[in-house]
């Protein structure tokens, strides 16, 4: 998830690494699959695929690659089949995790995971103990190119729940039934990049730790996300 922290910020500039970018493309073309999957690939009819579009253009996504894995799902040779796992449990320091999965093969994610996790001092939990946590909100991340009442008045007007401001940015959310609107009102008002524009999960209260367990909890949660099954981790780290 998208920080606010100078970690966060070495963090994301990590992430335009090329290889690194491979792999945040095949783990989203994944989910595009899942999401045109059983349809005509029209994502004006599909809201859930105009999400996950979303978020594909906001981690900078060709569109030749959005398009192939909308082609790839809706041919008559598919072979998607991906299935939805998710997995709750502790890193060390008692920060909350979720990590959602696409996999083939559910054997092999579960023994990825559980490994992972203790090898670095985390632990699975069982449904439901940490999810509880976490709210479903659509979130859309901006520089600070414009003032922040005009961004507020934009996010207001458009029925956004809240907007807070933060050294580097501006962070919008929203209820996710309300995104593609809000999304919609800030690209009309001439703001077409962004940091961060997807549907995800928030957590309600953070866990702020020293520097040196940040780093730790941290080292876990790249390696949990490096998993080719792993789609998105979250987690209630304050950084």
């Amino acid at each position: 998830m998208s920080g606010h922290s100078k970690w966060a910020t070495i963090h994301r500039k990590k992430g335009l690494i090329d290889a690194e970018r491979g792999k945040i493309f095949q783990k989203i073309a994944k989910e595009i699959q899942v999401a045109a999957k059983g349809t005509n690939g029209d994502p004006d009819m599909n809201p859930g695929l105009r999400m996950v579009i979303e978020k594909a253009r906001s981690n900078n996504m060709p569109k030749d690659n959005i398009q192939k894995a909308i082609d790839k799902a809706i041919g008559n040779a598919s072979d998607v089949n991906f299935e939805s796992i998710r997995y709750e449990g502790y890193a060390p320091h008692g920060v909350a995790i979720m990590i959602d999965c696409l996999t083939d093969n559910k054997n092999r994610t579960a023994m990825l995971v559980r490994s992972t996790l203790t090898k670095r001092g985390g632990n699975l939990g069982t449904d439901g103990s940490v999810n509880y946590l976490f709210k479903r909100l659509g979130v859309i991340e901006i520089n600070k190119e414009k003032d922040f009442d005009t961004i507020m008045e934009i996010a207001l007007m458009a029925d956004a729940n809240d907007v807070k401001e933060f050294d580097e940015s501006y962070v919008i959310y929203t209820e996710p039934d309300k995104f593609l609107d809000v999304k919609r009102a800030f690209d009309e008002n001439g703001i077409t990049e962004y940091l961060q524009s997807e549907v995800t999960y928030v957590a309600e209260n953070k866990i702020s730790l020293s520097d040196e367990d940040t780093e730790k909890v941290m080292g876990l949660i790249e390696t949990l996300e490096d998993i080719d099954d792993v789609n998105n981790v979250y987690h209630n780290l304050d950084i």
